[in-house]
């Protein structure tokens, strides 16, 4: 594993001059400005904006009145920009001060699950300040493989590489990751997979999310169910966005029976009620932005178009 400042003389010059300028800032000023733009944002971002509004309305319907759904939109652009300053200001961190933004909750089902010997997945979604989460689990627990998407920009994809792996973080490209995940699991290692998102009918099983049908990847359960890996849900979550706590769910349990169409089903239809559980107690930090029930209602997404 290479050294922190290792990896970070590999980043272009500009960027440690960027990250130099945003570390001598006060956080009472960037938390300012993020709160200027994200308000600008939820106003004039009038695609997300909607997208957001559909995915309130189809989890909540009028149980929320308009003004909490304004909120929590709000809130979500707060806590991207505040996921994406953290990632840059935590590039060439010690591990002390990855470890110091965070409180593990729960702790001794992970450690349960190490001791076990077996592999483990860890389940998780677009809430709180994932990048950050992962980061320290892989600092103070064990290294992990996480499966995702490179991001669109070069420079900004090579940013987020270089953070994760300082730890110990091995980027898993989504496009034909299987293989790689198998020999992660087939060594016993930690794998881990976001598992919020819409996804294309071949790639994804119907599951009821907020008393609607929504695509869910069924990969995790079906790697735990091959290789009896230890699924754990894990997520963060803040109160002020400086300290997060991160906080392990009791592992789901994998039915075995010859129906086995049944049983990956069953599971990760429990993947998406502890994710749903968790979004209800605090909605405001998952990424509402994404079109989570496209694959079943995707006219409602058009502009112009609500639920």
């Amino acid at each position: 594993m290479q050294k922190p400042d290792t990896q970070n003389r590999k980043l272009p010059m500009g960027f440690r001059l960027f990250q130099g300028v945003l570390r001598a800032i006060p956080w009472s000023f960037h938390l300012a400005m993020i709160r200027l733009l994200a308000r600008g944002a939820s106003r004039f971002d009038r695609r997300h904006t909607h997208i957001a509004r559909v995915n309130l309305d189809l989890a909540f319907g009028e149980t929320l009145p308009v003004k909490e759904k304004e909120r929590i939109v709000r809130r979500t652009y707060e806590n991207l920009m505040v996921v994406a300053l953290d990632t840059i200001l935590n590039q060439g961190a010690g591990k002390e001060q990855i470890l110091s933004k965070v409180t593990f909750e729960n702790e001794a089902i992970l450690e349960e699950a190490l001791h076990s010997g077996k592999p483990i997945i860890f389940v998780t979604a677009h809430y709180g300040n994932w990048e950050l989460g992962t980061l320290a689990i892989a600092a103070r627990f064990t290294p992990i493989s996480v499966v995702g998407r490179p991001l669109d920009w070069g420079w900004a994809n090579r940013i987020l590489v270089a953070t994760r792996e300082q730890f110990g973080v091995r980027m898993i490209p989504k496009r034909k990751a299987m293989k790689k995940m198998i020999g992660v699991l087939k060594n016993k290692g930690a794998l881990g997979l976001v598992v919020d998102q819409n996804t294309a009918s071949k790639e994804g099983v119907l599951i009821d999310f907020f008393g609607h049908r929504a695509r869910h990847t069924p990969a995790a359960a079906i790697l735990a169910r091959k290789f009896d890996a230890v699924v754990i849900p894990v997520y963060s979550r803040t109160e002020d966005y400086r300290h997060w706590t991160v906080t392990f769910r009791e592992p789901i349990p994998m039915e075995k029976s010859d129906d086995i169409d049944s049983n990956i089903l069953r599971h990760v239809q429990k993947q998406a009620e502890i994710t749903e559980k968790v979004i209800r107690e605090k909605p405001d930090e998952w990424f509402w932005l994404h079109q989570r029930w496209k694959n079943q209602y995707e006219k409602l997404y058009r502009p112009g178009r609500s639920s």
